[in-house]
């Protein structure tokens, strides 16, 4: 098997990291809701078992892939973000799941905003896709804070969806403020 490392990536307020086995509780929670449909949910809790594992895989197999999301200031492990290319999937998606009760904090904007400057510094991936729910007008505000188009409709994951095309970020402006690395 390939060696890999999955980064650690700190900014103000964030911590992106490898998943922990500890995370499953509160993913077996958010796949049980119908919130999880646009990321292959709702899940029982051994299909989010797999998801946490499938993470590392991702990484193993692509060299990129999801950060579980920590908040700095509870310590509390709010979501995930990073970069997904999945069978079926157009080209690399720049994805996001915040847990209910962490909306509304801008986690996903400073997480996913990070997850996409890493990928293009670090990664050779810039301008990615971003897959939104019809009716997710809530990643729909974030994609266009990130300064994604509407590009397209689309489906992924067996689900009509729209397709938004993250603009190319210019790679001489470091938007990351410290990497550690680590599993």
């Amino acid at each position: 098997m390939t060696s890999y490392t999955i980064p650690t990536v700190e900014t103000e307020n964030l911590i992106l990291r490898a998943p922990h086995e500890d995370d499953l509780p509160a993913m077996t929670a958010f796949f049980a809701s119908e919130r999880s449909q646009m990321v292959g949910g709702p899940k029982t809790p051994l299909e989010a078992w797999r998801s946490l594992l499938g993470r590392f895989g991702h990484w193993a197999i692509m060299g990129y892939g999801g950060w579980h999301i920590v908040e700095k200031a509870s310590g509390a492990f709010a979501g995930w973000t990073g970069i997904i290319n999945a069978p079926g999937w157009d080209e690399p998606e720049l994805g996001w799941v915040v847990f209910e009760g962490f909306e509304g904090k801008s986690i996903a904007f400073e997480a996913a905003t990070t997850a996409r400057a890493y990928a293009a510094q670090h990664q050779g991936i810039n301008a990615p896709i971003s897959y939104i729910a019809h009716n997710n007008d809530r990643s729909r505000a974030l994609a266009e804070r990130l300064g994604a188009t509407y590009e397209r409709e689309g489906e992924v994951v067996g689900t009509s969806c729209q397709v938004w095309r993250h603009p190319k970020l210019e790679l001489t402006d470091p938007a990351l403020t410290t990497e550690r690395t680590g599993q």
